[in-house]
């Protein structure tokens, strides 16, 4: 028979698939609707009966695309889009670990709902899975005189607290809880350890290609919520804001950006726009940034695995058309802030050209601000594990390479979930999914990975390949070429 589960607002069935009982779309929270738009989140109402939890419930409104950073996205319409998703093995076992996960896309899209981020695999193996949904764009990162600030974050902190009071019914140890995501959501993770909010509602933290340290004051998010109210002809104010249907409001944000490119070879990735969406450091719902608690050790305490894949924006550049001039490379190069040192040392190992500047971009917005914040943590005595993923796919003619995006279904051991092939290739190995996702369990059910923690001295850091392996400081040439954050 179908599972059922108690929790703080209800009884909850939902459904057996592969020996996991997965109960999907359940709300954690109000909907962000009529009065509740553009406020702190709030418990969800509760429920009489039993909530059938058989279907992935709606995902926050956000710009139309079939992948996000690679990720296949369904959209799924609704109000009650402040829900999660939980994988578990056992509702009647006890104290299993749990792992949080917050998915990616730049904090303007994405959704728990995507067939890569299906926790069956998690359950499998002994850990209680959540996926939860949040507050995207304009609804969870822009400041509004008003509102609070950083409404996602204040989301993620009401999931947890969720967790907190209802895991243990679902077998899990709210005790033992991991948090964790890819791209934004490694930001994410990161970022709550500096939420007030956040102190005993997590214990370890996985950061995966969380890049750039964009925590940033207030300041550029508010002039961001300025110029879209420009554009839209109203005060930058909940009320206003509330006028507008979210999709209005996506839009319209959206319409900022359409700025022709810039010039050179990278003039298509950084066109003229807006700002992205990303925490701020309000001083309130954050209270200053994540990096600099992690270094002076005033963060909630919590061991951390972190990495990035040796190429994350590498394709992006590739895909520029045409060869690059002299001219236009030289310019590029000082755009990205390379010195001639740094030159030297990426054409003596690459082609100069699309080769040496999309190296250098992926090493100056993903590796080195991972490197950086892996030294801050080990620096302040906290445990960290580093990684990095090498293994390089042949997609799209070898161009995607160990790209943004290729180790999540090596992480999930999804390597049949749809649009793996167009990311990782038609036989991606099993081997290597099979190392990470047990690496991944380790680390979630004990903190150890199964390789040495960091050191400021020796620098252990597993590579991801065929075969994996061991190495010490495999970033001391780049570190020197490019400074702290």
């Amino acid at each position: 028979m179908d599972p059922h589960v108690r929790t703080t607002g209800g009884r909850v069935r939902g459904h057996w698939a592969g020996g996991v009982a997965e109960f999907l779309g359940i709300p954690y929270a109000a909907p962000p609707v009529g009065e509740r738009r553009f406020a702190a989140p709030v418990p969800a109402p509760s429920w009489e009966g039993v909530r059938y939890c058989h279907a992935y419930g709606p995902t926050a409104p956000q710009p139309p695309s079939d992948y996000t950073e690679g990720v296949p996205e369904p959209l799924i319409a609704g109000e009650d889009y402040l829900n999660l998703n939980v994988f578990t093995p056992d509702p009647g076992a006890a104290g299993l670990p749990v792992l949080v996960w917050i998915h990616g896309g730049a904090f303007n899209g994405g959704s728990n709902a995507s067939p890569w981020y299906r926790g069956t695999t998690f359950a499998r193996d002994g850990v209680v899975f959540v996926a939860v949904n949040y507050r995207l764009g304009v609804e969870g990162f822009l400041p509004l005189d008003g509102a609070p600030v950083n409404l996602g974050v204040l989301d993620w902190v009401r999931a947890l607290t969720w967790v907190h009071d209802n895991i243990a019914a679902f077998g899990g140890d709210p005790g033992a809880v991991t948090v964790g995501g890819q791209s934004a959501g490694g930001q994410a993770s990161v970022t709550l350890l500096a939420v007030p909010g956040a102190a005993g509602l997590l214990h370890r933290v996985i950061d995966m290609s969380g890049g750039a340290v964009t925590w940033e004051p207030v300041e550029p998010a508010c002039r961001a919520a300025r110029a879209l109210a420009g554009r839209l002809g109203v005060p930058p104010t909940r009320e206003a804001f509330s006028a507008f249907a979210p999709q209005e409001l996506v839009a319209a944000y959206a319409s900022l950006g359409s700025g022709e490119p810039g010039p050179g070879p990278l003039g298509e990735i950084f066109r003229p726009g807006p700002k992205g969406f990303n925490p701020v450091n309000d001083g309130e719902a954050v209270a200053r940034s994540p990096y600099d608690m992690i270094r002076d050790g005033s963060a909630h305490p919590a061991g951390l695995l972190i990495g990035a894949t040796l190429e994350e924006f590498n394709e992006s550049v590739r895909a520029q058309p045409g060869p690059v001039g002299q001219e236009a490379y030289l310019d590029a190069l000082r755009g990205l802030g390379a010195g001639p040192g740094a030159r030297r040392f990426y054409e003596e190992r690459l082609p100069a050209g699309l080769e040496v500047l999309g190296q250098m971009l992926t090493d100056k917005i993903f590796r080195m601000p991972t490197l950086r914040l892996t030294e801050a943590g080990a620096g302040a005595g906290r445990t960290v594990h580093a990684y990095e993923f090498r293994w390089r796919s042949p997609a799209r003619g070898g161009a995607v390479g160990a790209g943004h995006c290729v180790d999540l279904p090596f992480v999930f051991d999804n390597l049949d979930a749809g649009g793996v092939g167009r990311m990782c290739g038609p036989n991606p190995p099993q081997s290597l999914a099979d190392d990470m996702h047990a690496a991944w369990v380790r680390f979630v059910a004990t903190g150890d990975p199964g390789w040495p923690p960091y050191d400021l001295r020796t620098r252990p850091t597993w590579i991801f390949d065929t075969p994996g392996h061991l190495t010490h400081d495999p970033m001391a040439g780049e570190s020197r070429l490019w400074p702290d954050p």
